[in-house]
């Protein structure tokens, strides 16, 4: 059955809510950065989606031959429902300096995704208005 929206819209949405989830461990961090006790957490998924999308470590696809063409991201629909996100406590106490650059790397990455997204929708869009003429 076709969909109205392409798999990786899906996959899209799903990592954009594991950098949300990023995004909030890192302000708890840097929260409790005067809390001589508190030890820093992270959350650990990048490995795992990149297993699951059969990524090498470069972040391109593995091509088993080589003449298959090169393409885009396939995934299932269902395939993040599989994907174990961890959320580790940390050795050590919070590093300002870490956090940040964590932060500033997370914020990036999300708002690429968002940008495609955007590009998604627009191009939906214009196919909408354009049918109609």
């Amino acid at each position: 059955m076709k969909k109205l929206f392409e798999p990786h819209i899906e996959l899209v949405k799903y990592v954009m809510d594991l950098r949300l989830i990023r995004q909030n461990i890192v302000a708890s961090n840097l929260a409790n950065i005067e809390n001589p006790n508190y030890k820093a957490r992270r959350i650990d998924f990048e490995e795992k989606l990149q297993a699951a999308l059969n990524l090498k470590e470069s972040g391109a696809m593995a091509r088993t031959n080589e003449r298959h063409l090169p393409t885009s991201v396939l995934v299932e629909p269902d395939f993040y429902k599989e994907l174990e996100i961890r959320v580790v406590q940390g050795e050590d106490s919070v590093d300002l300096d870490k956090e940040m650059t964590i932060q500033a790397k997370n914020v990036l990455a999300y708002k690429t995704l968002s940008n495609v997204l955007t590009k998604e929708f627009q191009l939906l869009k214009d196919v909408i208005v354009e049918g109609g003429k």
